[in-house]
């Protein structure tokens, strides 16, 4: 048994995890899978119970970084960094576990193409006297 599966989020019995499942193909293998086959296994998740959101992404090239250093708005075209696969899209589950969240990726078409990273989401730990504050200094 891979050890990895005992790592992560653990809830009681009963209760899900939400996962992020990042799909990451090369420019070459960008359109190899048919969005047909995506939507179709999305279908599947959704009556399942799994699936809660997902969807593609245009190519790399499409893409803007926006940086912020000292209060000042860097905007730059394309990706933060060149890589050989770039985030091609997302799938974002419930699942009861790791194991169960793999096995649901493993499953995704375009994993024959490139790879699917599977993450745990957290939640927001909260103070409302910080958020008031940011929520302040934001306004305009």
């Amino acid at each position: 048994m891979d050890p990895r599966l005992n790592e992560g989020p653990t809830l009681n019995e009963g209760h899900t995890v939400k996962y992020l499942c990042l799909v990451y193909l090369s420019a070459e293998k960008w359109n190899a899978c048919p969005d047909s086959a995506c939507a179709a296994y999305a279908g599947q998740l959704q009556k399942s119970g799994h699936m809660l959101d997902g969807s593609p992404l245009h190519p790399v090239h499409t893409a803007t970084t926006v940086r912020v250093r000292n209060g000042q708005a860097t905007i730059t075209d394309g990706p933060f960094a060149e890589t050989k696969e770039a985030l091609a899209g997302f799938y974002m589950i419930e699942a009861r576990d790791l194991n169960e969240a793999i096995q649901i990726a493993s499953k995704i078409p375009p994993a024959k193409y490139g790879s699917i990273e599977v993450r745990p989401t957290r939640e927001l730990v909260i103070d409302q006297v910080e958020v008031e504050r940011y929520a302040a200094a934001a306004a305009p």
